[in-house]
């Protein structure tokens, strides 16, 4: 293990290079989460409900009463089952002043490792039920976004997702920087500029397309695959995600924490601090609504 930094003069605030928010927030917070029901620590049971359709009415007699709705139950297991654990002794703590506290440790483990890992298995979990529901024909790898058909591909996902009666509202456009890039540099959109409605600040980002808000992913973060042995590392094989379209409410991301704690320090560490937590979570599509994904993909080469 590298010798700690210690530092002679450090204030009580650790001083890290900023790192990007979880990006894929909104499919890890989808209102179908609120649907489960946890059988134990890592399986959930998804209902579903079935109904049969009308029928012409009958004005001369009157029909007995029988059930037209059927319900059943699908268990999904969570696989991915993580844990961080460190120890940190008084001395450290003291002559880094405070640099190196529990505090400290679990913000940056946070930002810099365990919310980017939560955002490659968002993608890459979601990218490998797409394949598994609707097969690997289903992902566009044949249209590399470019300036003049990106606008092209968007509207192409929207109007299948409109075809087959996915809600309008809450659709999310998830996009790699190159491809926001192409967005704002396309001869498609039409710009009026008035320098001064702005105090001559201009924005040339589109933030949405009709309606639907785009949100920049990092590429690092829009990958086909991953290794999580240690954290989560972009397999060799992986492709690159450029765009993702799709609604929430098609994805089930059930979250567990199973145990997060601290410990001062005492006999049994040693004379040391003790920090430790683990969690349950994983990303499934629905099956019935798999067509509310629509990926865009370049492969490895």
């Amino acid at each position: 293990m590298a010798v700690l930094n210690y530092a002679e003069i450090f204030n009580q605030q650790l001083f890290q290079a900023f790192f990007k928010p979880l990006m894929f927030s909104a499919l890890w917070g989808s209102a179908s989460n609120s649907m489960v029901k946890f059988l134990n620590a890592h399986t959930v049971q998804i209902p579903h409900i079935d109904t049969g359709g009308a029928t012409d009415v009958n004005r001369d007699t009157i029909t007995g009463f029988t059930r037209n709705v059927d319900n059943s139950y699908e268990s999904k297991t969570l696989t991915h089952y993580r844990e961080f654990s460190t120890l940190v002794d008084p001395q450290d703590v003291d002559e880094t002043n405070v640099a190196v506290s529990i505090a400290n440790i679990q913000q940056v483990y946070n930002r810099e490792k365990k919310v980017p890992e939560l955002d490659r298995y968002m993608i890459s979990k979601l990218y490998s039920e797409k394949v598994a529901k609707d097969g690997a024909a289903s992902i566009d790898t044949t249209n590399a976004p470019t300036t003049a058909n990106v606008l092209d591909l968007f509207d192409q996902y929207m109007m299948e997702m409109d075809d087959s009666e996915y809600p309008d509202d809450g659709r999310v456009l998830y996009v790699t920087p190159a491809v926001h890039k192409l967005m704002k540099g396309s001869d498609r959109i039409t710009r009026f500029i008035d320098s001064g409605t702005y105090n001559g600040q201009l924005n040339r980002a589109p933030q949405a397309l009709d309606g639907v808000p785009i949100i920049v992913v990092p590429s690092s973060r829009m990958k086909t695959l991953y290794n999580f042995t240690n954290g989560a590392v972009a397999d060799p094989t992986a492709g690159q995600i450029n765009m993702l379209l799709c609604h929430p409410g098609c994805v089930l991301s059930p979250m567990k924490y199973e145990f997060v704690n601290m410990e001062e320090p005492s006999a049994h560490s040693k004379g040391k601090f003790l920090y430790y937590e683990n969690f349950y979570c994983d990303v499934f599509l629905f099956d019935r609504r798999s067509g509310a994904v629509k990926f865009n993909v370049t492969p490895a080469v």
